[in-house]
């Protein structure tokens, strides 16, 4: 069975959800129809600027041709689309996802947020191909602060891998499935959901978003 195929084959096999029980989620992200936003996900905003627009689109590049994208391009530079899986709610979580910077002038990103307790309260993980680096965020009362970064090289148009494991207060980072490093915070210690995100003008695509519990 190829990659997609098992992913698909978790998805199907994934049962009810909590914070206490370790589960294994594979989320696909094409399987709706183009233009509507995927089962099981909502949308927010952190900042200013108009409302995040989130729905799958067509991508020749990756099995199955379609993907769930940001598309918004307004500029307001303080603007964080969040696409929310509302399924799962956890402390110690296990995500990753394959994401491709598209397009973007004031920035191009993509990142996955977990401990989500709102839009305005979560951590981030964060590639910018403008950058071409990789950090990591806590966002408080909508205030986002870097907690540390790494150099790496984000090429637009091309899939990359983000990871992101948190487990109490330690946070490993993961790029193009390798350890970039990780780093100890204590800002957020309960349980929240996981969430896709953007910044600013990013057009950003996403694939194949996989989601472990740990208990």
């Amino acid at each position: 069975m190829n990659r997609r195929g098992l992913l698909l084959a978790a998805a199907s096999a994934a049962t009810a959800t909590s914070a206490d029980a370790q589960q294994s989620v594979a989320i696909a992200l094409g399987r709706t129809q183009v233009g509507q936003l995927p089962d099981g996900f909502s949308t927010a905003r952190t900042g200013q600027g108009a409302p995040s627009a989130w729905s799958v689109a067509e991508d020749a590049s990756v099995p199955g041709g379609r993907v769930l994208a940001q598309t918004s391009t307004d500029q307001t530079d303080y603007r964080f689309p969040l696409a929310i899986y509302d399924a799962v709610i956890a402390r110690d979580v296990e995500v990753a996802v394959h994401f491709k910077a598209v397009a973007g002038r004031i920035d191009r990103a993509g990142g996955i947020a977990v401990r989500l307790v709102d839009a305005d309260n979560y951590y981030v993980l964060r590639a910018n191909a403008l950058e071409d680096n990789v950090n990591f965020y806590h966002v408080v009362r909508g205030s986002r602060r870097e907690i540390h970064g790494a150099s790496a090289r984000v090429a637009s148009d091309q899939w990359h891998t983000l990871s992101l494991k948190a487990i109490g207060d330690q946070f490993t980072i993961g790029f193009n499935d390798k350890v970039l490093f990780s780093v100890s915070d204590r800002t957020f210690g309960n349980a929240g959901k996981v969430a896709l995100w953007t910044k600013a003008d990013s057009v950003t695509h996403f694939d194949a978003m996989t989601i472990r519990t740990v208990a």
